[in-house]
């Protein structure tokens, strides 16, 4: 039997934890430049605030109900994200992090019975532990135990963690799960279901494997074994990104050449971290930055500058290398850049890397080094140690005008309790 842990209103409830005045009321994060809405808790779903909306649409909503709103906070979220994880392992031998808010892992070791009162006390030590709130899902495959997730989290009444043990609790859950709200249905795959009549999970794993196949390929027919119990998902092997992108858009237009290539030295770092992360690399790089449309008043300009790579990599040092010296050749002085942005592309498996005969660099003491360094980040948080091209100046670029302190990974910032 797997276990699908979920933790509710992720972002919401990092917040949460350093602000328990905050429990009981509207709350919601915001996405970079505080644009749009990331995480809403409860408390804001109930006034009707959806995901993904602007802020300045709900800005009288927010002002009448006294919602609070965050900036997004990163780095509290992950190191939170990694507390929570590491009670999990002590918990399980077979541990595999979806997400930074989702983990599956195995509970075979605990006795039949006695599994869901087993994740009700984690549910309870993980509360206890690191302040998250969270959601078990028990059942026979990936897809099921994530479904049975989203009615713990829905209903008190399962005291966080709710199985699918027999197939009579199968077709139940399923009956009432829209097909929209499966693991692996996207808004195409949807479309199509609910065109050929299937509104329902239990509709759809009712078809034939035939009519699975045909609908929705290979990806649809596992769903579909997934629905009926069988476990057939690896998620070590789902297919890998086809292209990473990291890009921002700024809060004021900025024209200064360091602080634009801090910007897309960053850029390059976040997204090799996700090449190394699902083992692969890159063939190539695109940098880009761009003018604002809408201010007709001010100099156009769109730079686009692609790089072949002569040796498919990961490496940051290497693709932040490559990103700067083609920034540089099309940057133009006195222009005022509101977006940029780093994007990789002709993703291959680090495996399949054909070594160059002309090839200078010593990439195995590239690789060891870059290991190191991701060590050291992953055992002291992000950006513990960064490239000079990285390195953070004290302009803002970005809006974050209701961020909240970096409760657990800056000792400026750590709770200071006085007792008298």
């Amino acid at each position: 039997m797997f276990a699908l842990c979920d933790c509710n209103n992720f972002f919401v409830s990092c917040e949460r934890v350093f602000r328990p005045d905050l429990e009981g009321r509207p709350v919601v994060v915001l996405s970079g430049n505080d644009g749009c809405v990331v995480s809403r808790s409860n408390e804001a779903k109930a006034l009707g605030i959806k995901m993904g909306t602007p802020l300045y649409l709900i800005k009288q909503l927010v002002e009448r109900e006294g919602v609070v709103c965050f900036s997004s906070n990163f780095s509290l979220y992950g190191d939170l994200s990694d507390r929570v994880m590491s009670i999990i392992r002590q918990h399980t031998s077979r541990f595999e992090q979806y997400s930074i808010d989702e983990c599956f892992f195995s509970v075979d070791h605990v006795p039949a019975k006695g599994q869901k009162a087993y994740c009700e006390q984690l549910v309870r030590d993980i509360r206890r532990g690191v302040g998250i709130p969270v959601s078990i899902g028990i059942a026979s495959s990936k897809t099921l135990a994530k479904v049975a997730s989203k009615y713990a989290k829905k209903y008190p009444g399962y005291h966080g963690v709710c199985e699918i043990r027999t197939d009579e609790q199968r077709v139940k859950a399923l009956s009432a799960f829209e097909i929209g709200d499966v693991w692996g249905i996207g808004r195409r795959a949807k479309a199509k279901l609910t065109a050929a009549g299937i509104s329902t999970a239990l509709q759809f794993a009712e078809r034939s494997s035939v009519f699975a196949r045909n609908m929705l390929n290979k990806p649809g027919l596992l769903t579909w074994q997934e629905l009926r119990g069988q476990d057939v998902i690896d998620i070590t092997e789902l297919p890998m990104k086809q292209s990473i992108t990291t890009s921002r858009t700024f809060a004021t237009a900025i024209t200064e050449q360091p602080l634009l290539e801090e910007q897309i030295a960053n850029f390059c770092a976040h997204c090799a971290r996700q090449l190394r992360t699902q083992k692969s690399v890159a063939q190539q790089l695109l940098v880009y930055a761009h003018t604002s449309p809408f201010r007709t008043d001010q100099v156009q300009h769109y730079l686009s500058e692609l790089v072949m790579l002569p040796v498919a990599t990961s490496n940051s040092q290497e693709l932040i290398s490559y990103a700067l010296a083609a920034f540089r050749r099309a940057y133009r002085q006195g222009v005022l850049y509101k977006k940029a942005g780093v994007v990789l592309l002709k993703i291959i498996p680090e495996e399949a890397v054909v070594p160059d005969l002309f090839d200078v660099k010593d990439r195995d003491r590239d690789k060891r080094l870059q290991r190191v360094l991701d060590h050291i980040d992953d055992r002291h948080g992000k950006r513990s140690v960064i490239f000079g091209s990285q390195m953070t100046s004290e302009k803002t670029v970005y809006k974050t005008e209701h961020k909240s302190p970096l409760y657990t990974t800056d000792l400026r910032d750590i709770i200071t309790i006085h007792a008298n």
